[in-house]
């Protein structure tokens, strides 16, 4: 039978699934993306009914959205013509959804001349594709836009997608185009424009966008403002972070955390404990981002961190998840393992960061390994930040075979592929335990890109433990290349020709620490 059906509503539909504390939940892949007010800026999209065979049963969300992909490949299959809100609603849905896979699909399914006339459709495809880190494509449908000039809302989301993956200076050359194509900034762009400011780190760029702001009368917008606080800060100037600070008149949890983070991210201990504490005294509860925030900060004053936990105790949001991955990360910066395992235990919920600091705060103890073991039998997926902590610990240990296992089974059953650290750990591994040539071999035969200092670092220690002149030489001409200024690594060298008896190398390698100003 043939109908007519709405089911979805597709520009409001939100997709929440909820499950019990298992061990299925536990291996989700959690992807957070900041994308709030993202589609505010562009009218929304009223669905429209789309011709499909009915099928009357139960669904999920994500299933009704394939089957109504599938019925709709199916009838432009058969030459039937679809209109361009279909369309629209199902790019929606797709964004809201997260539903990648879903938008290549319907991507495939759109005319190449709906595309080039229709500006509400190319928009939400970029979005999507800039959303989900394709920015290629986001920027390919950019290009090919018609009238780009009548909104926003494409730079936006473009300029966004840019400043996600850390191409802050692609998401600023955006800005300046837009600026020259005369395409206005709504209060959307600048959040996304100053985050790839604080990126940069250059402050007279977010000097002039805060000028820009200005004579756009947006100095009363607290997202913008918002935003202009972590840009200062990101910038290094804390002082004019608080200014813009004190503005805000109505301050959410967005403005405190901001400045939360800024002072610690400054090492400004004492004003991070004030703000938290203006913020408590005017009224606001301190969410799990504030708390863990300030216990971070606090983490060189053991004092303060067991305050926090009893405040957080009367509160009654101590197994709040991160505020426990917190307080566990507090304890065991202090070496206060056993409060630190007493919380672990009574845990009704871990994640890959409760394992990590754990396994972290093991380093250098075969209890690690134990973390580790528990960790796979729980069915919770180690990380590339697990393999580092426990693959140092096999090198802190020696335990070679154990070492070399792990990675095995990190790169073979976790497909995980090795980073740098991964190398400088297998480095030490071998090297500490006298191994020269085998370390010597990863950095030459076994890495798939550059060494960087990290790893010639660890080799040039392994020498000097082991006494290994040659391979040392190499290592510190390395290390001398990439880190002129370090001067630990002409130490090392110095330390090995005199373990040895080189003395005229010993002059010789004082004497370009002098040339260097190292001395």
């Amino acid at each position: 039978m043939v109908t007519t059906l709405q089911p979805l509503s597709f520009h409001t539909a939100k997709l929440s699934i909820c499950s019990s504390k298992s061990k299925k939940n536990k291996k989700q892949k959690q992807v957070s993306q900041n994308q709030s007010n993202n589609s505010l800026s562009f009218p929304k999209t009223i669905p429209t009914p789309l011709i499909i065979c009915h099928k009357p049963h139960s669904q999920t969300k994500l299933q009704a959205l394939d089957a109504v992909v599938n019925d709709l490949e199916a009838a432009i299959g058969k030459g039937i013509n679809v209109d361009t809100e279909t369309f629209a609603s199902l790019l929606e849905t797709c964004y809201q959804f997260q539903a990648m896979d879903y938008g290549l699909r319907v991507h495939r399914l759109i005319p190449r001349s709906v595309l080039r006339r229709n500006v509400g459709i190319s928009s939400k495809l970029l979005r999507l594709y800039a959303s989900h880190g394709y920015i290629e494509e986001a920027h390919q449908v950019f290009d090919e836009m018609p009238k780009r000039d009548v909104s926003a809302f494409a730079w936006n989301s473009l300029i966004s997608g840019y400043a996600e993956l850390g191409l802050y200076e692609d998401a600023m050359a955006l800005y300046f185009q837009m600026e020259e194509e005369g395409v206005e900034p709504d209060r959307f762009t600048f959040p996304r424009v100053l985050k790839a400011c604080g990126g940069i780190g250059f402050i007279q760029i977010g000097e002039a966008v805060h000028r820009h702001i200005v004579r756009l009368g947006l100095l009363n917008d607290r997202f913008v403002l918002n935003a202009l606080v972590d840009m200062y800060a990101k910038c290094g100037d804390i002082v004019k972070a608080r200014k813009v600070f004190d503005k805000i008149t109505s301050r959410d949890h967005v403005s405190w955390n901001t400045m939360l983070t800024s002072y610690m991210r400054h090492g400004l201990l004492s004003q991070a404990l004030d703000i938290f504490h203006e913020m408590l005294h005017e009224g606001h509860q301190a969410d799990s981002v504030a708390i863990s925030t300030i216990l971070g900060a606090a983490e060189s004053s053991l004092e303060i961190v067991i305050q926090i936990h009893g405040w957080v105790i009367r509160q009654g949001v101590e197994w709040n998840l991160s505020i426990a991955n917190a307080l566990i990360a507090a304890y065991s910066n202090h070496r206060k393992l056993n409060r630190a395992r007493w919380l672990f235990c009574h845990m009704s919920e871990r994640d890959v960061i409760t394992w990590n600091t754990m396994i972290s705060a093991h380093s250098k103890s075969p209890e690690a390994l134990l973390f580790f073991e528990q960790m796979e039998s729980s069915g919770a997926l180690p990380d590339s930040i697990t393999f580092v902590s426990i693959l140092s610990t096999c090198a802190h240990l020696g335990l070679v075979k154990d070492g070399e296992r792990l990675y095995s089974v990190m790169k073979n059953r976790y497909r995980i592929s090795p980073i740098m650290e991964h190398y400088a750990c297998m480095v030490n591994l071998y090297g500490r335990a006298g191994r020269i040539r085998e370390a010597y071999g990863i950095i030459v035969d076994g890495m798939e890109f550059e060494a960087g200092p990290t790893v010639w670092g660890a080799l040039l220690y392994a020498c000097y433990l082991h006494g290994n002149v040659d391979i040392g030489e190499v290592a510190a001409e390395r290390l001398f290349e990439l880190e002129p200024d370090n001067e630990y690594n002409f130490e090392l060298l110095i330390k090995i020709y005199g373990n040895v008896g080189r003395l005229e190398d010993v002059e010789r390698v004082r004497l370009m620490m002098v040339e260097r100003g190292l001395d």
